[in-house]
């Protein structure tokens, strides 16, 4: 359904740019989400290289759009529950933080997660845009800005300044914005310097004889 199909875009989204803060080649981490709504666990798992697979509990359910004329997702997902990251980085006993959900919409789960569970002030904004006809989705993505600890009230400030009063992030995809594009505007108080580019893709490491 459209709604289990944004929700799952948006998880996806989300694990992949989480993913890609890992330092280890084989570093991996998983989030999930069960706030206790009716598609139930909406789940991804990604790597430091871009790679990412998912799974959604239930796909095939229907609600009606919220009050703002939006898919609602957070009705789908619930809001009684816990978001659950779990990170594999190579040692005896994998990381797990777990912090309750604030709004079930994803993207404000993630940033309450960090802010609470790593103590990183984060933002985090995500945004699946798929056909009105038949619900098909076109494409997917977000951001994600964090601040290390050496940052002061002054970049705290610019921070906000520069997405204030930025559009959905269904708009900014809608309108062909490249990945650079979304971060000098998310930003653009500051002078960015492009470091890295990573591709992603959704590969599933399944296989038939694992499966049976």
């Amino acid at each position: 359904s459209k709604v289990c199909s944004a929700a799952l875009g948006r998880m996806l989204t989300a694990a992949t740019m989480m993913g890609s803060t890992l330092k280890g080649k084989d570093d991996s981490i998983t989030v999930k989400i069960n706030g206790g709504g009716p598609c139930g666990t909406v789940l991804a798992v990604s790597d430091s290289d871009g790679n990412v697979r998912g799974c959604i509990g239930k796909s095939d359910i229907s609600l009606p759009l919220n009050k703002k004329g939006k898919l609602d997702v957070a009705g789908a997902v619930g809001k009684n529950g816990f978001v659950t990251v779990i990170k594999d980085l190579g040692l005896k006993e994998p990381y797990i933080g777990k912090t309750p959900i604030v709004s079930g919409e994803i993207a404000e789960d993630i940033t309450s997660y960090y802010a609470v569970s790593e103590q990183i002030p984060t933002v985090c904004a995500l945004g699946v845009l798929t056909e009105h006809d038949n619900g098909e989705i076109i494409c997917a993505g977000g951001f994600m800005i964090q601040l290390l600890p050496t940052a002061d009230d002054t970049i705290i400030e610019r921070v906000e300044e520069s997405i204030k009063d930025l559009p959905p992030v269904t708009k900014i995809l809608s309108d062909g914005m490249t990945p650079e594009e979304i971060c000098k505007k998310s930003l653009s108080k500051f002078n960015l310097q492009l470091l890295d580019e990573t591709n992603t893709a959704y590969r599933c490491t399944c296989s038939r004889e694992r499966v049976e």
